[in-house]
């Protein structure tokens, strides 16, 4: 399945000449595929996407298979991205149409979407990953080499995309289709809206461990569901009166 190298297994920052790297080939494999839409597999990307949500440890099993195929645990494959792309960008112009954006607001919406709250977050939680998953998680008995033995930025990129969907879902699409009862004042409705925030993060937690998990040198990997605690204490602390799905809008939407 799609996934992708940054690196060469013996040289991580130099070409087999000993020569430095190029900026190019630093960026990772999936980004510069972007402009090939005739060589993306869009019909995998689906599938994907769909077993995210129904059985996301199948994607993960997927991974082996280009690991053996292409040595690189990483999508080397863009088209997740450009669904991913597509899915926000609709739903920028649906919750433009509920808050009666005009055209140049909604397009406005999409790319603070796609370039803040997908790509930057995306970059920002990868590496934090990917820091995190090579300093404590990798298993000190590996005899494996050091491109088998560690964590690819690329892979960690990849875990965020795969668990981002979900809550993609979650608060983009199942939110806007039920905001006129989540934003209603009564105690139901701040549940229902709490609610919803819970699942989502917890869906996108539980996709980062699953992710990482999938590695076979990785160890303590329960360690990344730690932070289900901490939301499952600030959910019910929130249902005695704080709504998040109000105060979230109203600072996402600015009204």
């Amino acid at each position: 399945m799609p996934i992708l190298p940054l690196t060469s297994p013996s040289y991580p920052n130099h070409n087999l000449s000993g020569t430095p790297m190029s900026v190019s080939n630093r960026v990772p494999l999936i980004f510069r595929r972007l402009h090939r839409f005739q060589q993306m597999d869009f019909e995998l990307a689906f599938w994907q996407l769909s077993y995210l949500c129904l059985a996301p440890k199948r994607v993960y099993r997927n991974v082996y298979y280009h690991k053996q195929t292409k040595n690189t645990w990483a999508r080397d494959d863009p088209a997740i991205l450009i669904l991913l792309f597509a899915s926000l960008f609709v739903a920028a112009v649906a919750w433009s149409i509920v808050y009666s954006y005009s055209p140049l607001q909604a397009v406005r919406l999409a790319f603070v979407m796609v370039l803040r709250d997908y790509l930057l977050i995306g970059v920002l939680s990868a590496t934090l990953l990917w820091f995190f998953a090579n300093r404590v998680l990798v298993s000190p008995s590996s005899h494996s080499s050091p491109t088998d033995s560690s964590v690819e930025w690329a892979y960690a990129f990849d875990v965020h995309t795969n668990a981002f969907f979900p809550l993609y879902l979650t608060l983009y699409l199942a939110q806007l289709f039920l905001l006129p009862v989540v934003l209603k004042d009564n105690w139901v409705c701040l549940l229902l809206g709490n609610t919803l925030y819970l699942a989502g993060f917890a869906q996108y937690i539980y996709g980062v461990y699953l992710g990482l998990s999938a590695l076979p040198f990785l160890i303590r990997s329960e360690i990344l569901l730690a932070p289900l605690l901490p939301l499952f204490a600030s959910y019910v602390v929130s249902l005695l009166g704080f709504h998040v799905a109000k105060h979230v809008l109203s600072v996402y939407f600015g009204s």
